[in-house]
This record gives C-alpha cells, structure tokens and sequence, in this order.
C-alpha cells in the first residue's frame, strides 16, 4: 500500500498494490501494520456501507466528538464520489480548513478521515456503495454534523447536490464554541 499524505495533518488517501492475472485482481484493503506505521488508527470497531442510488446524493459532514471521536477509512465499491475533509482539531495547523478529494471502484484509492475531521461526500456517478472502518463505535450522544453549504467554510462542490436528508439539510451554522 502507498499512503500519501494531503495537506490537513492526518487525511491520507491509500493506493493498494494491485496483483492482476486470468482470475481476475487482487489487493489489500486494510492492514493494521501498515496504518500503524503511518500513525493511523489501526483498529476497525465497525464497519458500514452506504449504498447511494442517485447521481448528487449528499451524506455529511458527520463527526463525533468527545471520546467517541473516531477515524474513517472509506473506499468506493462502485461508483465516484466527492468527499470533503474539514479539520476541527483545535490544536491543528490546518484548523479550520478543509480539502476534497475524489475517489472511484475504478482508481481504488481509500480515504482515511482521522478523529477530529468531519467529512461528507457527494455522489458524482449513480449506485455509488461506499465501505468504511470505523475507529469508534456510534455513539448517538456524540454524534456532531456540518451542514454541506455552512457559509464559514465556503465549501465547493463540483455540482450542487440533488439528495440529501432534512438533517444533513438543516446543521445549524457552524459554532465554534458549542463544542
């Protein structure tokens, strides 16, 4: 695996060694020895798929905070997306700021999201199924969003989102003392 680090401390998208021949491919998806070597959460506690039907559905920026923040390792098994990385991690360098990146089945990349950083991603080709590791289990009580268009950040989607939920709709403006 080639990990390559983007600019908020932390994310980093995940090329897999790919072995190719007449059955077909293989590649590794998850390994604890390697994450840990790049100072990555190794643990998986959970794992989730999010099967998204429609061209522009939005889930996100969702987070957890307190000691259920976790870390994300999330890759596309069909489709693309876009995804948003936003660092909340007060004694960041990059607090505040964000980055995108965009993933497929097809590229194979992974994306890690470390604690701290709420992400969201919006589908840029229809029955787009995303698989994620989850660091922490889900912890309703601690369960923190960012809405897609919150003016603080000034987020740029390539195209305006076509499904999203009423909650991921409606996050309040982003409050940096409510946390």
């Amino acid at each position: 695996m080639k990990f390559i680090e983007l600019e908020l401390p932390g994310v980093w998208l995940i090329e897999p060694e790919v072995f190719t021949d007449e059955r077909g491919a293989f590649r590794r998806h998850f390994c604890t020895e390697e994450f840990a070597a790049h100072g990555l959460a190794p643990m998986a506690v959970q794992g989730n798929l999010s099967e998204n039907l429609h061209y522009g559905t939005l889930r996100g920026l969702h987070y957890q905070i307190g000691p259920d923040a976790e870390a994300k390792t999330l890759s596309c098994m069909t489709g693309s997306l876009y995804d948003i990385i936003l660092d909340l991690r007060s004694e960041s360098p990059t607090f505040m700021q964000w980055v995108s990146v965009q993933i497929s089945a097809e590229d194979r990349l992974s994306l890690h999201v470390p604690a701290g950083c709420p992400n969201g991603w919006v589908t840029t080709s229809p029955n787009t199924m995303i698989h994620y590791y989850m660091s922490e289990m889900f912890a309703p009580g601690s369960a923190r969003g960012i809405r897609y268009n919150d003016p603080t950040f000034d987020f740029r989607w390539p195209i305006e989102p076509k499904v999203i939920s009423e909650r991921d709709r409606t996050f309040p403006d982003f409050d940096p003392g409510s946390e």
